[in-house]
């Protein structure tokens, strides 16, 4: 049973940093695209970031590039999320997910094109 595990969320002050975690087990990670999206409250669930199954490629929401970062160790089965210059509205649960293969290899920003999730970690900037 696939299971993805997100970690190093927290508080953090306007302008900081924060370095999200999100390791999988279960199912065939190298070769899967990889995503993080968000959900703040009273609002629906969007994309942040995706990269491919290599990590030779990646995509980013126009609200955060230039400011996030991901990148992925297949070795470890992990993604991460590299959160620079916070902003208070970053504020959200965000959310690790593995693409289904069957989408092939790309990160998306579709997310019913995702097959697993985890459960969640929270980021609250503060102003």
């Amino acid at each position: 049973q696939a299971q993805l595990v997100e970690s190093g969320g927290g508080l953090v002050q306007a302008g900081g940093s924060l370095r999200l975690s999100c390791t999988a087990s279960g199912l065939t990670f190298g070769g899967r695209a990889m995503g993080w999206f968000r959900q703040a409250p009273g609002k629906e669930r969007e994309f942040v970031a995706a990269i491919s199954g290599t990590g030779g490629r990646t995509v980013y929401a126009d609200s955060v590039k230039g400011r996030f970062t991901i990148s992925r160790d297949n070795a470890k089965n992990t993604v991460y999320l590299q959160m620079n210059s916070l902003k208070p509205e970053d504020t959200a649960v965000y959310y690790c997910a593995a693409k289904n293969l069957a989408y092939g290899t790309d990160g998306t920003s579709n997310l019913h094109e995702y097959v697993a999730w985890g459960q969640g970690t929270q980021v609250t900037v503060s102003s």
